[in-house]
């Protein structure tokens, strides 16, 4: 991680208030974004008995265009929170795997980033992430954002689906909001245009078609083994988990006022004797009109920050959290292969 940055008081947030006391779990998931809707708790969080049913277990990656829905639908299945989620475009920049469990099945699910055409360094490591996502996965699933159809960025995902082989399932997201001639329309359009396996109908928020879309998805997955305890959750290391948090609620917070290029590390991570965790954080902004903007006046925009971030962090560790961060301006970051490697990214050349 290298050394920690030289810290100024001013570019400091300092603790939030205390901690609440949830936990994170299948059966209790984490306080402060989208969890599994009520249809989906019971016997589908319900790690199977050893009765003989072969297990199944098998990779499912969704692509989309960015705000399809991906992130909201992966914690869904799961249920329980394993990636964040703003209003943001391309909130997600690596891979997050979040894993679900139906009957004997185990769901490896892979949200990617959203894709759309390129523009910028950052851009291009993040599309080529997702389409590799893809080709690495036993399963596709294609998310269409109902309101805005089969156009933009959906429209240029569909032309690219032939270069991927695996078999591809086709999801129309956020139904509630369109009325249901639209989606027979977007559905026959969709289909003309790639080779899906079949069509589901979801809304991730309210959870309406969620459960049929996750036994489906168990019942096509391979037999095999499973690649993770029952009680697993997520893959990602925790004190990545503990920086894409914090960069949630930077979003939540100045969703329009931040510019895109924000990056959030976790410098420092130390076990107190006390049984709590003291995490130091940097927030990586390219300028300093940036920085004036997340610190805030007097301090008040990175305090409440931090107050958020810290409660989420600590319902997920049982623990009490001492959470710190500081505003540091790097330059072009976007361009640093360090950070780069810190996000999970291939740099690309």
């Amino acid at each position: 991680m290298g050394k920690p940055p030289n810290r100024h008081p001013e570019e400091r947030g300092g603790e939030a208030d205390e901690p609440s006391d949830s936990g994170r779990s299948r059966k209790n998931p984490t306080s402060g974004g989208p969890t599994a809707p009520s249809s989906f708790e019971g016997d589908l969080r319900s790690p199977p008995q050893d009765d003989g049913i072969p297990k199944r277990c098998g990779f499912i990656a969704l692509i989309g265009a960015p705000n399809a829905g991906k992130s909201t639908l992966t914690n869904a299945l799961v249920g329980s929170k394993v990636t964040i989620v703003s209003r943001k475009v391309q909130t997600t920049r690596a891979l997050v795997r979040g894993i679900a469990i139906a009957g004997p099945a185990q769901l490896v699910l892979i949200d990617t980033p959203g894709i759309f055409a390129p523009r910028r360094r950052l851009d291009r490591a993040m599309v080529t992430t997702a389409w590799g996502g893809a080709k690495d996965a036993d399963i596709v699933l294609v998310l269409i954002d109902a309101e805005r159809g089969v156009k933009g960025d959906a429209d240029m995902i569909l032309d690219s689906l032939n270069d991927v082989r695996q078999p591809k399932i086709l999801v129309l997201n956020k139904i509630d909001q369109v009325r249901p001639e639209m989606l027979l329309t977007l559905t026959t359009a969709a289909n003309a245009r790639a080779d899906f396996a079949r069509t589901f109908m979801v809304s991730a928020l309210t959870g309406s078609g969620c459960a049929d879309l996750l036994d489906h998805l168990a019942e096509a997955l391979p037999k095999g083994p499973w690649y993770y305890p029952a009680d697993q959750v997520s893959d990602l290391p925790m004190r990545q988990l503990a920086a894409e948090i914090t960069r949630e609620k930077l979003y939540l917070r100045l969703h329009q006022e931040l510019p895109y290029s924000s990056h959030i590390e976790t410098e420092k991570w130390e076990e107190k004797k006390d049984g709590s965790v003291r995490i130091e954080q940097v927030i990586y902004v390219e300028r300093d009109s940036q920085k004036k903007i997340v610190l805030g006046h007097k301090g008040e925009t990175i305090r409440a920050i931090g107050q958020s971030a810290r409660m989420e962090i600590a319902g997920i560790l049982e623990q009490k959290v001492h959470l710190f961060l500081f505003v540091k301006v790097r330059e072009n970051w976007g361009d640093d292969p360090e950070r780069y490697r810190e996000m999970g990214l291939e740099f690309p050349h």
